[in-house]
């Protein structure tokens, strides 16, 4: 049995893996030249966007903040649940040391009194402040966000949040309905308005008043699109006509896949329009022309909220705050949309936890704005369908537990030490590498010693199971019910899983127990199809898998 917190640490070990140190940039700051911070953060996004190579998606707004910033193609998040990652990342954590993996704990009671990015800045002299979905709502950050820990003032959530899962869809029948796919003619839901909007309002009521502020601030908005309900203003689905959506490419459930693996998607099957539908559990398909409209309705979502972020971002220019304003963007997972015939995030695979990730940092990734010249104007995607490439580009894998040292060193911040292992007795510290060397001035990117090579980059990942085979909780068990744990190790050449015996009493993963294993070869097998495991057995998997 392994001692909390060394699961992933052996997983790295058992494979003959080595962290890299990343380093940080320190910039000196006070407050009158520090940095603000904007901190966006978007629920359930998979990089299904243009600055990741998506043709079909309009994204013109991310796109143009991916023009003028550093974006890392391969980051990847610790846990495919919001909950869980959102905790992880905003503690600098991961979730074997925040010990949540569901929704029903506060890791301050539970595990340790962990500082927070915005706490961290907050004791730094910034004004910290929260819109929309940061934190989970709910025992995970206390019922308060996390307040008054993190917040200077109390964190803001639109008011319309109390119907995103009423009945609130008008269906074929004329009829209002708990649906899924929810496209809506927003004059006529309740308040007329969705929370998105709200918070992109609200958001920017609070930059106009950080203008007079003397104090530099740290702002994070949360957006909730594009998470289920598919509830977006209908004028969105004009963009991805039906019968322009393609398939996944990979619809059916690999058959080299470990029962353990495979989450049954328990959640969108509640929804009165797919329960229409009597799939068979778990692992009934959903029609051909209804993965269709799920995929349209995701992509109209993510095009709704590529707007926000673009009226957001424009506000920015409108109160000259581009050029003293880093900007982060992120999501806490990724979305499987048919992908090995599942349809949410609750897995190890690339396509739940790979995720985008973008700094833009001003006259870094990105010269200053010209007096009088936009960086960000809004883009209106009915009237843009060009593609923008990213400012810059990194290859290497990262995870998402950089972003606290990161934003630290970035913003002139100490950069908080490395946590020992264990480290719940220490308040101050990160598991997560600094970032700090991808931001080199472009004229030393062509020296080669500045830069690691990308097969010893590596990303670590885990989920909980009840059961070794799917159950109805295999998406979201609760901390007593996880039997089983899934260690997940991603380098640039493979991701290799195995799911061992886990006592959440003890929080013990115990790696002599092992139930199943999964082994892709990213290069033959990007979409992580053919499990290589079995072929594997008896073999020396640390030399097989030696670059």
């Amino acid at each position: 049995m392994l001692p909390p917190g060394w699961g992933l640490l052996w997983l790295g070990l058992v494979l003959g893996s080595t962290y890299v140190s990343l380093g940080s940039c320190n910039l000196a700051s006070n407050s009158k030249d520090a940095l603000n911070v904007l901190l966006i953060i978007v629920d359930d996004l998979r990089p299904s966007l243009g600055c990741y190579g998506d043709k079909l998606i309009r994204s013109p707004n991310i796109d143009q903040l991916a023009s003028h910033s550093l974006l890392f193609w391969n980051a990847f998040a610790q846990q495919a649940v919001c909950a869980p990652s959102r905790v992880s990342f905003l503690t600098g954590r991961r979730p074997d040391t925040t010990r949540l993996y569901d929704f029903n704990s506060y890791w301050r009671a539970h595990a340790g009194n962990f500082s927070t990015i915005p706490q961290y800045f907050k004791e730094n002299g910034y004004v910290t402040m929260s819109v929309g979905k940061v934190f989970h709502p709910g025992i995970s950050s206390n019922h308060s966000d996390d307040s008054p820990y993190s917040w200077s003032v109390p964190p803001y959530h639109p008011s319309s949040e109390k119907y995103e899962n009423t009945k609130t869809c008008r269906g074929p029948d004329g009829e209002l309905h708990a649906n899924l796919l929810c496209p809506v003619d927003v004059a006529d839901v309740p308040e007329g308005t969705l929370p998105d909007k709200q918070s992109t309002e609200q958001a920017i009521r609070l930059l106009e008043k950080m203008t007079s502020s003397a104090s530099p601030f740290f702002l994070a908005v949360g957006y909730h699109k594009p998470h289920i309900p598919f509830r977006y203003p209908k004028e969105f689905q004009k963009l991805y006509p039906l019968e322009n959506i393609t398939l996944a490419p990979d619809p059916q459930v690999p058959a080299g896949l470990p029962p353990v693996a495979y989450n049954p998607w328990m959640d969108i099957r509640q929804r009165e329009d797919v329960k229409a539908l009597n799939l068979s559990v778990p692992y009934g398909p959903i029609p051909v022309d209804f993965q269709r409209k799920i995929r349209q309705s995701y992509f109209a979502s993510v095009s709704y909220l590529d707007t926000q972020v673009g009226h957001l971002l424009s506000s920015l220019d409108d109160l000259h705050l581009a050029n003293n304003t880093i900007v982060a963007f992120t999501s806490d997972h990724g979305w499987a949309l048919g992908e090995h015939g599942e349809w949410a995030k609750y897995s190890n695979f690339d396509i739940t936890t790979r995720v985008p990730l973008m700094f833009y940092v001003p006259g870094r990734t990105a010269p200053l704005p010209e007096a009088g010249k936009k960086l960000f104007p809004y883009i209106d995607p009915f009237d843009s369908s060009e593609l923008m490439e990213p400012g810059r580009r990194a290859e290497d894998l990262v995870e998402l537990v950089s972003l606290f040292p990161t934003l630290a060193g970035l913003a002139g911040l100490r950069v908080p030490p490395r946590c020992p292992v264990p480290s719940f007795h220490v308040e101050l510290c990160r598991e997560g590498q600094s970032l700090g060397k991808h931001f080199r001035p472009h004229d030393l990117e062509e020296d080669p010693a500045l830069h690691g090579d990308p097969r010893e980059s590596i990303a670590y990942s885990q989920y909980p199971r009840p059961a070794d085979s799917p159950q109805w909780n295999s998406d979201k068990p609760s901390l007593k019910d996880i039997k089983v744990m899934g260690y997940s190790i991603r380098t640039i050449d493979y991701r290799f899983t195995v799911w061992v015996g886990f006592s959440p009493h003890e929080f013990l993963a115990n790696f002599s127990d092992v139930h199943a294993g999964e082994l892709y070869f990213v290069d033959s097998d990007p979409l992580q199809d053919h499990n290589m495991y079995n072929d594997t057995q008896g073999e020396d998997l640390p030399r097989l898998l030696a670059p």
